[in-house]
């Protein structure tokens, strides 16, 4: 079946109406792991899988735009499905921010950093810390004989060639357009079209845009620096790669 990415939300910081703020649904067919769970994203999870599917979280760094659906999420395990073992894989300051003795047993944590690889069910996920503070941790997903690469949250000092060549797909944060460049720790369009481009991605999805920048100037601007046709984001949209 080759890999699927499903964008549970796409707002950069805070969500726009009828968005949510960052989460994505991977799955080979049969391994479905939810990777960042931003405001939002346990709603839209409910349209397209069962709380039970759900095999594994990975959270790329602390900011709550990444993470605070996890509470709820938490609910869900404990007073909902009772289901006891979920694996949530996460840098560690998420754990010390967030955890509590009442996750035990329903959540088993694990400690993830720069330069690792875990796989879950039939993925590999391989991390690479960005330029981005807090530790925020871009992957690399290989499954079904496909590959996917998640920017999440970086600065320019960081490049999607880090996560290795032959991305099937790059998912790249593009909060901001070019002359905001160096306001923060995140991309333009252009310089995720850049970053793209130099990793030699067949195809790219730009995600995490401020909800005040009109998106198709973000596409605009990012084709003109990958020289190819760009997407962007749409939540509840699932891209086969």
């Amino acid at each position: 079946m080759g890999l699927t990415l499903t964008v549970l939300g796409c707002s950069g910081t805070y969500a726009s109406p009828g968005n949510a703020c960052s989460g994505y649904l991977v799955s080979d067919g049969s391994t479905k792991v939810w990777v960042d769970a931003g405001s939002g994203t346990l709603a839209n999870l409910q349209r397209h899988l069962a709380f039970d599917d759900v095999d594994a979280l990975v959270i790329s760094h602390e900011h709550p735009d990444h993470w605070s659906d996890l509470e709820g999420f938490f609910n869900v395990t404990r007073f909902v499905t009772q289901r006891e073992g979920l694996p949530v894989y996460a840098p560690e300051g998420l754990k010390k921010r967030t955890y509590n003795d009442d996750e035990s047993p329903y959540f088993v944590w694990h400690d993830i950093a720069d330069g690792a690889s875990v796989s879950i069910g039939g993925l590999v996920f391989a991390f690479s810390r960005t330029d981005h503070g807090p530790e925020t941790l871009a992957m690399r997903v290989d499954g079904g004989g496909r590959s996917l690469g998640y920017s999440a949250d970086t600065g320019a000092k960081w490049s999607l060639s880090a996560l290795g060549a032959g991305l099937d797909l790059a998912l790249c944060e593009a909060t901001f357009l070019h002359e905001q460049e160096g306001e923060a720790q995140h991309l333009s369009a252009r310089q995720a079209g850049a970053s793209a481009r130099e990793a030699g991605a067949a195809r790219l999805v730009l995600t995490h845009i401020w909800p005040t920048i009109d998106a198709e100037q973000s596409r605009a601007e990012a084709a003109a620096a990958y020289r190819d046709r760009v997407d962007v984001a749409v939540v509840n949209e699932t891209y086969s790669i």
